[in-house]
């Protein structure tokens, strides 16, 4: 798992900086950037939860939906090997490769 932290449906990252002797982060999946830092553990997570806070207001006050919006497609890469055996498993399956996609990333958000 990587190092984040999550409040109120919103997810932060978790960085150290031994050159400045701190943790930081930014709110992760929104539009804006907005960033947080502490000394210790316990004041990131304080200044996290602070910044959420402040960032919910501030859409709230501006009528902006908060996090980013996702419009339900989206390009994926991968070799020309794995798609080819995505492929033929849909086929053996009798799905479309959207289906057979579609259905592998609901099976594995699912699982965690």
């Amino acid at each position: 798992m990587k190092d984040v932290i999550s409040y109120k449906g919103f997810i932060g990252s978790v960085q150290f900086s031994a050159k400045d002797d701190v943790f930081h982060g930014k709110i992760e999946g929104i539009d804006d950037l907005v960033s947080y830092e502490g000394t210790s553990v316990a004041e990131l997570k304080k200044a996290f939860k602070e910044a959420v806070k402040n960032y919910i207001e501030l859409c709230n006050k501006v009528s902006k939906e908060p996090f980013k919006s996702c419009k339900g497609s989206f390009n994926v890469r991968i070799s020309k090997e794995l798609h080819q055996a995505a492929m033929k498993k849909a086929i053996l399956e009798g799905v479309s490769l959207n289906q057979l996609v579609q259905q592998a990333i609901k099976k594995e958000v699912m699982a965690g």
